[in-house]
C-alpha cells in the first residue's frame, strides 16, 4: 500500500485561503481482497470530532446531520477511493494529513496481520 498526499488551495469567494489536501491509497490486489473480504472500507481511521453527547428527538437529529457535514472523517473506504479535505489553516491541514499519515500506519499492519492468517510467521528479535 502507497499512501498519496496532495496539498493544494483555493480562494473562497470571500477571498480567504483554503487548504486542500487529497487523500488517496495505491492497494495492491492481495491487500484489496483482504479490505473486501474482512469488510473493512466502512472502517474509520480518522475523524476530527467525536459527538459526546448525541441529542434527541427532531433537535438531536439535526444536530447530528450538520455534525456529519461539517466534520471531517477519512474511512478505509475514502483511501481506496479517494478524498478531498478543506481545511481552514496549515496548521489545520498538517494536523490532518499527520493523523491520516498514522492512522495509514496502523492500517498496514492490519492488512499484514489479515494475509497472513493460516500460515505463520518468524520474527527475528
Amino acid at each position: 500500500m502507497f499512501l498519496i498526499l496532495r496539498r493544494d488551495q483555493r480562494r473562497s469567494l470571500t477571498g480567504k485561503v483554503i487548504f486542500r489536501l487529497d487523500v488517496h491509497a495505491e492497494i495492491e490486489p492481495a491487500e484489496m481482497k483482504c479490505i473486501e473480504h474482512y469488510r473493512l472500507k466502512s472502517t474509520v481511521l480518522y475523524t476530527k470530532h467525536i459527538v459526546v453527547e448525541r441529542g434527541r428527538g427532531l433537535l438531536g437529529l439535526i444536530s447530528r446531520l450538520l455534525f456529519r457535514a461539517l466534520n471531517i472523517s477519512i474511512s478505509v473506504g475514502d483511501l481506496v477511493h479517494g478524498k478531498r479535505v478543506e481545511c481552514r489553516s496549515i496548521i489545520e491541514m498538517l494536523a490532518v494529513e499527520d493523523q491520516v499519515r498514522e492512522a495509514a500506519k496502523t492500517f498496514k499492519l492490519v492488512l499484514n496481520a489479515a494475509t497472513h492468517f493460516g500460515g505463520e510467521e518468524a520474527i527475528e528479535l
